[in-house]
């Protein structure tokens, strides 16, 4: 492009708030300060309140399920599984706000392991309810919580693989730039996979187990599922997603 003058006119630098700027609020609003602490990431601008939404998930149902006694195998599906969740918040909070290398490679790994963790708790719930259903005789995939949990899960394990290889064996994909020029996917599929748990949970409410025992309400739920989602998806970069 050519200005009047004849004189080549370049293309506007890229502004150093560029990267810092997130889908809603001003630029830096989401961003990890230099010398701040990485744990200050879970609650930092909209943080704290998906940090809310997820601690009143876990308190909501680890509640219903330890005050309706007796405590069976089945109960250890839903404790498992809003631990599970309630660690993969952390992980996607706990990393959203890095900016600098060092950041990154430090919330990188804490990421990796507090996914790992999530990704246990949910393998331990998944395996209980398929335990206790076929110990008794249950019918499997009879509502439609059952069909998005077994999507999730597969999902998650996929997810997984592919964040672990991209950072630890960036060779499997043609070396480290390549693994890095992907990464934008990545995150993209991780948030994707969140609002899959968040119908998840919705949909629990919807199940035998919990209308004729623990007895979570729709509406209280759609509000944590709000708080979650309210909380995490304004921190999330443009920059960092290739927008």
């Amino acid at each position: 492009m050519s200005s009047a003058t004849g004189v080549p006119q370049q293309p506007p630098p890229e502004r150093a708030d560029d990267e810092t700027e997130p889908l809603l609020g001003r630029p830096g609003d989401a961003s990890q300060k230099p010398a701040a602490s990485v744990a200050q990431n879970l609650i930092l601008g909209t943080g704290v309140i998906a940090e809310a939404g997820a601690i009143l998930l876990v308190a909501s149902v680890w509640a219903a399920v330890f005050l309706h006694q007796p405590l069976i195998l089945f109960s250890v599906h839903p404790l498992a599984q809003s631990f599970g969740l309630l660690a993969l918040v952390q992980s996607i909070l706990i990393v959203q706000p890095t900016v600098t290398a060092e950041q990154k490679k430090v919330g990188q790994k804490l990421h990796a392991g507090l996914n790992l963790v999530a990704l246990a708790s949910f393998i331990v719930g998944v395996v209980s309810i398929e335990y206790n259903k076929i110990s008794s005789g249950g019918a499997h995939f009879k509502s439609t919580h059952a069909y998005i949990g077994i999507v999730a899960s597969v999902w998650q394990i996929l997810q997984y693989v592919v964040g672990f290889t991209m950072y630890g064996v960036p060779q499997l994909y043609g070396g480290e730039a390549k693994a890095k020029a992907i990464w934008k996917y990545h995150r993209m599929s991780g948030y994707g996979l969140l609002l899959l748990y968040m119908a998840a949970v919705a949909s629990a409410t919807q199940t035998d187990y919990n209308n004729n025992v623990l007895g979570l309400k729709l509406w209280a739920m759609i509000v944590i599922v709000l708080l979650i989602v309210v909380g995490i998806f304004p921190r999330i970069k443009k920059q960092k997603l290739g927008l």
